[in-house]
């Protein structure tokens, strides 16, 4: 055994070298996120009347599907909020964290004839897979510290260090219980896309039946990971039995891990890839049907995703009225309109944050140009009769048709969910004509992706970090007073939020117009410039 993981370490720090960007920003942000939301929280909720407000809408079914139980709602502290409101949140961060690191580190590295490369050095057979496993310890140890001393650091009185700890523990062991069935589902698969879609498909279920055990159904929640470490009540009663055996848990994955891959050939699976079709379909003849074959089973996850999440934010409207009515704070950062209801104003409101979720799988397609490119892939494909014109359109089109789709979907979830809730609400075409009324500050996202892929396709961060900052500037901006301009750098900050304020076409055409500009010069510098090999 010692001499087949000879070279351990060796390949850990170089894997750390390979992913350390992606580790790093994924920490950061989960870091951060939580660290926002503890400030956040104790600025909104300083009183005992405003938490016991929060803690009558978090009674509602559909918030304990979405969150999971509310441990501490008879005296729902700062604490229990955040152990409610965002354990579950940063967990499932954590694992889609994890889950795109490990695929990388071996089905994915296997496909791209990394893997053999690797094998030709004097390193055991089983180091490729004992390498991910110590980065994943690492990486792990180091989120949950980092995330445990992020909610402590603020010094709010309820959110005490020992439940910080547990938090940031809880937060790391699922990360790394993912990270085992992700390299477990790698000796399964024959292919990244299929190792990736299981790991995030059995993700989502999970999720799906921690729902439905946390409404009544207490040995299925017990019986998944997720529904697991939520029994450990941060900031409540601060168990730490889940944590033990969900290590416990993860180490027969990576058991499992190790066994199935001592026994399988390199580039092999245990689960056979179906035969595909001998002919090619009549979409794959454009650059759009290969962009949309391409991203088909992400953007069907994350249009289910984004009809779910609205949905969930619609459940909440039944008590909406008393639980702001509680709450100056949240009165305050609602526009404000005369003539308009608070139902109104907050709908208002969601519908701006799910625009500034849906534009991710609006860009997507865009940035998968660029992962194309850096694989190899395109060379063989423009060697062809295919302009690289016609495919970056084709890529575009894509991005500009699933924006639009997405905020349907945002829309008819929580457009159904107020109706079911409130029996006399806004009319879904309201719902439906606010949300697309966001689509003009989301081409504007698509233009900017179409100029880092058009001049600097090494720099795709940097619009991940844009999407970041729009999130914040628009969404907490307002909680340390953010000038005005700052918010306007976003192209958020110019959508109406409607229905209570006015469709200006004038700022419509503008934006339209500069999401043609951007476009227009990202296609222009993707023609001239080399391909990024």
């Amino acid at each position: 055994m010692k001499r087949n993981s000879a070279g351990t370490l060796t390949l850990s720090r170089f894997f750390w070298r390979q992913e350390r960007r992606q580790v790093v920003l994924w920490a950061l942000a989960i870091v951060l996120l939580n660290f926002l939301v503890v400030v956040s929280y104790a600025q909104i909720y300083k009183s005992p009347a405003e938490r016991a407000a929060m803690a009558q809408t978090m009674r509602n079914p559909a918030m304990t599907f979405m969150l999971g139980p509310g441990w501490g709602l008879d005296n729902y502290t700062i604490g229990a909020m955040v152990g409610h409101e965002m354990l579950l949140f940063a967990a499932m961060l954590a694992a889609i964290m994890n889950i795109l690191v490990v695929q990388a580190l071996t089905r994915s590295s296997e496909e791209d004839g990394r893997h053999e490369l690797l094998l030709s050095l004097p390193v055991g057979s089983l180091s490729s897979l004992a390498a991910p496993l110590v980065l994943a310890l690492m990486q792990n140890a180091g989120l949950a510290l980092a995330t445990g001393l992020a909610l402590w650091v603020p010094g709010v009185e309820s959110v005490d260090l020992a439940g910080s700890l547990l938090f940031g523990t809880a937060v790391g062991t699922t990360g790394f219980f993912f990270a085992g069935l992700t390299a477990l589902f790698a000796q399964l698969a024959e292919t990244s896309r299929a190792n990736l879609t299981l790991s995030l498909s059995v993700l989502g279920l999970l999720y799906v039946l921690r729902g439905l055990g946390d409404l009544g159904r207490e040995w299925l929640s017990l019986a998944t990971p997720l529904g697991l470490i939520l029994r450990t009540q941060v900031y409540v009663a601060n168990y730490w039995w889940p944590v033990g055996i969900m290590l416990a848990a993860a180490g027969v994955l990576w058991t499992g891990a190790f066994r199935l891959n001592w026994g399988r050939d390199l580039g092999s699976g245990y689960l056979r890839a179906r035969a595909g079709r001998q002919r090619a379909s009549r979409l794959l003849r454009s650059p759009f049907g290969l962009a949309l074959r391409l991203q088909r089973s992400a953007i069907i996850s994350w249009l289910c995703a984004l009809l779910l999440l609205g949905a969930s934010y619609g459940s909440v409207f039944a008590d909406l009225e008393e639980f702001l009515a509680g709450n100056e704070f949240l009165r305050e950062i609602l526009p404000s309109v005369q003539g308009y209801s608070l139902t109104e104003q907050f709908l208002s409101m969601v519908i701006d944050v799910t625009a500034m979720l849906a534009v991710i799988p609006a860009l997507l397609p865009v940035v998968r140009l660029v992962k194309e490119e850096k694989a190899g892939r395109l060379e063989s494909l423009l060697a062809l009769p295919v302009s690289r014109l016609n495919l970056l359109l084709g890529f575009l089109l894509l991005g500009v048709l699933v924006s639009a789709l997405a905020m349907l979907a945002s829309g008819l979830g929580l457009g159904l969910a107020v109706q079911a809730v409130l029996g006399e609400g806004p009319p879904l075409t309201s719902v439906l004509v606010a949300s697309l009324a966001q689509l003009p500050g989301m081409l504007v996202m698509l233009g900017a992706a179409v100029v880092i892929v058009g001049f600097c396709p090494r720099f795709t961060v940097l619009l991940w970090a844009y999407v970041a900052y729009s999130v914040f500037a628009v969404y907490f901006g307002v909680l340390i007073n953010l000038p005005q301009w700052a918010v306007k750098l976003s192209p958020f900050g110019w959508n109406p939020q409607l229905p209570v304020e006015p469709f200006e076409v004038q700022t419509a055409l503008l934006l339209l117009g500069l999401a043609v500009l951007l476009c227009a010069a990202g296609a222009w510098g993707y023609v001239r410039r080399d391909l990024d090999l």
